[in-house]
């Protein structure tokens, strides 16, 4: 039986000075009591530090939060325990944690992590055996896995894990014996055939270990409590493979018992409030892999560490909305203090959170697990595997902005964002992201819309597709180039305008195009400093074979896209690439985010955010509808009736209130509809 998704998920993560003290633990009953209806679940946290605790630890620690839990139920909301560390984090309290004949955590060079161990030792497997016997003893109403369980980031060691037991596994799944240095040789040289084959062995490699120790955990938890939901806090997994569907399986196991999850990432300030839409399209793709049997997905709502005037009261609230925005259903905030200290500071953003909490659930009913469509990044589960492909270390972080974030610039122009391939109406390649996609996903993207910077043409070109791409490298201009529009349509009265990159300062040589049809279509030329034309085309159209558009973009292609001749380009080029099937857009020059929902045809749900210190006024916002009116919901429910001004092919264009800055609105049209998920209990 299916039921509706009537509001978000909403949890508060508590940390053991705040649970443990009686004294302090009452006042935090008495704090959630007065703001009663803010959460839905109070999970407490096994530890403070991130090494893992010993067992006696452990399990002095399970007697007691028993009690807490049965304390906090009677506010109404769920109980259970955050295992802070299952494997270990970092190099923490390590006097007080676990210690023992343990292997730790390796990276390629041999170097050992101090409070991290490696999932693959039979040793560790028990420890984390009796550990979570220890949790689901405690009757609590779920369990939530956090984020140490990874192979990235394991301080002082990065890539991990390079042991030799896990050498020995690694050559029983490839065939072929590797030492680390010639593991990491392999990395590195050869062709880039050779190359790829051993990075995507070992990503498979990372993506077992993690599914194996998952797979133990299920197994424990619920051999004593069958159904007993289990939830997992994620990031970014790239190096881990990615394998969020495989892993949700893994955790319900075969009772199909609930699974939760936490998308995180690093937004713990608000001095750069640009990182929170980092951190939502991180959030946004994590999402888009989770099964849809797994429908709460609270975002990672983290201050850490804690002080409170680090991030503002509205920017905390904020993010949770953006989160849902982009795929998370609800959110687990991690606020509260550090310390066993009164809570008096925190109280007024937790009267904050409470008086947003109807818009969270607003929100979460309206766009529930429905995928955001628009336009796709290219990234990929074998994203890693590609990244620094050509030169330096496969581990060097120079280059991984181009698994996901190199796009930012485009989204914040007023165009959709789909973080799944079935999402997107047009996609975005850079680099070396085609040789992470298979022959059919490629032809897939060429025969849609996809707009390409020269380094991913080159790829396409030398993978044999040179004949859907439409054009080819002729020469590389490394300074003093400007970038001119030319007069095809698509420019309309920007015609002749000019856009410099400072090619002096920003280092990214201009690739001058060589068509390689007539049909194709120059929208932009490259000229120097004195006027003089340096190369006839920079930036082109093309439609080939397959009636796939393709953009070819040589001059900056994801950056200083914000004047608005550029941007207004832009978004006709976006509108040109998916023909006219954008569900939604802002034709006027605002620095918007957004996100849209089709829940049923004739129905647009979209969420839009004035990421500009400037209150964003008249935005025009363009629907692919036949509707007359919008309502328009403000963060605080109020609603406001807007009607179309008029009409462009397709789109309608509906003319909003002032937006102030950093601050979200929601937009409903079309008739009214329900949103139904498997298994879930509000």
């Amino acid at each position: 039986m299916k039921t509706p998704l009537d509001k978000a998920f909403i949890s508060f993560r508590i940390g053991t000075p705040q649970w443990m003290p009686p004294k302090r633990f009452q006042e935090l009953l008495q704090l959630f009591e007065k703001y009663r209806g803010i959460t839905d679940e109070l999970a407490l946290f096994s530890s403070i530090t991130h090494a893992p605790l010993s067992l006696p630890d452990a399990g002095e620690r399970a007697k007691l939060v028993h009690t807490r839990m049965a304390a906090a139920r009677r506010l109404g909301c769920r109980a259970g325990i955050n295992v802070l560390a299952t494997i270990g984090q970092t190099e923490e309290n390590l006097a007080h944690s676990l210690s023992g004949n343990f292997t730790p955590l390796t990276d390629s060079q041999g170097k050992l992590a101090g409070g991290a161990f490696c999932p693959n030792d039979e040793r560790v497997r028990d420890y984390v055996r009796q550990l979570y016997q220890l949790m689901a003893g405690a009757e609590p109403d779920f369990i939530w896995i956090d984020d140490d369980i990874r192979l990235f980031g394991h301080a002082p060691v990065i890539e991990t894990c390079f042991c030799d037991n896990c050498l020995d596994l690694f050559r029983q799944e490839c065939g072929r014996r590797y030492t680390r240095d010639a593991l990491r040789v392999a990395f590195t040289e050869g062709t880039n055939e050779q190359k790829l084959t051993v990075r995507r062995a070992w990503l498979q490699h990372n993506r077992n270990t993690i599914a194996k120790l998952l797979q133990l955990i299920e197994e424990t938890v619920h051999a004593l409590k069958p159904g007993l939901p289990l939830g997992f806090m994620s990031g970014e997994r790239y190096y881990e493979g990615y394998d969020f569907d495989r892993w949700a399986k893994t955790l319900a196991g075969p009772g199909k018992a609930p699974v939760l999850w936490r998308p995180g990432g690093s937004f713990y300030q608000d001095d750069c409030l640009r990182d929170l839409l980092g951190k939502s399209h991180a959030v946004g793709r994590q999402a888009s892999l989770l099964p849809e049997c797994v429908v709460s997905i609270q975002s990672e709502i983290e201050n850490f560490p804690y002080q409170r005037l680090q991030k503002s009261k509205h920017a905390t609230t904020l993010e949770a909305a953006a989160h849902i925005a982009a795929g998370s259903t609800g959110a687990a905030f991690n606020v509260l203090s550090l310390d066993d200290e009164p809570l008096d500071e925190y109280e007024p953003l937790l009267e904050q959170i409470h008086q947003a909490r109807p818009f969270l659930d607003l929100l979460a009913r309206e766009l529930g697990r429905i995928p955001p469509r628009g336009i796709h990044t290219g990234w990929h589960k074998d994203s890693f595997a590609v990244t620094n492909l050509d030169q330096g270390s496969w581990f060097d972080p120079e280059f991984w902005r181009m698994m996901g974030e190199y796009a930012k610039e485009v989204f914040e122009l007023g165009l959709p964002v789909a973080y799944a391939p079935a999402g997107a109406l047009v996609t975005l390649l850079t680099g070396a992201a085609p040789l992470a996609m298979g022959k059919a996903e490629l032809l897939k993207v060429l025969s849609t819309g996809a707009y390409l910077d020269a380094q991913a043409l080159q790829r396409l070109n030398q993978m044999g597709y040179g004949h859907l791409t439409g054009f080819e490298i002729e020469c590389w201009l490394p300074a003093d180039t400007l970038e001119e529009f030319t007069g095809d349509p698509l420019n309309g009265a920007f015609a002749g305008r000019q856009r410099d990159g400072r090619q002096a300062f920003w280092k990214c040589p201009a690739a001058i195009l060589k068509p390689q049809s007539a049909s194709v279509r120059t929208l932009a030329r490259a000229v120097n400093y004195a006027g003089a034309e340096t190369g006839a085309c920079c930036m082109g159209l093309f439609e080939n074979e397959l009636s796939g558009r393709i953009c070819v973009a040589g001059y900056y292609p994801w950056l200083f896209l914000q004047n608005l001749s550029k941007s207004s380009q832009i978004k006709t080029v976006m509108r040109w690439l998916a023909k006219d099937t954008l569900p939604v857009y802002v034709e006027s020059f605002h620095k918007i985010n957004l996100w849209v929902r089709e829940p049923e045809p004739g129905r647009l749900a979209v969420v839009i955010l004035n990421s500009c210190l400037d209150p964003a006024e008249n935005v025009a916002l363009m629907l692919r509808t036949n509707v007359e009116e919008v309502n328009v919901f403000d963060m605080q429910c109020g609603e406001t009736r807007v009607c179309c001004t008029g009409r462009n092919g397709t789109y309608g264009c509906f003319v909003l209130p002032s937006i102030s800055p950093w601050n979200m609105r929601l937009v409903v049209g079309g008739a009214p509809c329900g949103f139904f998920f498997p298994n879930h209990s509000s």
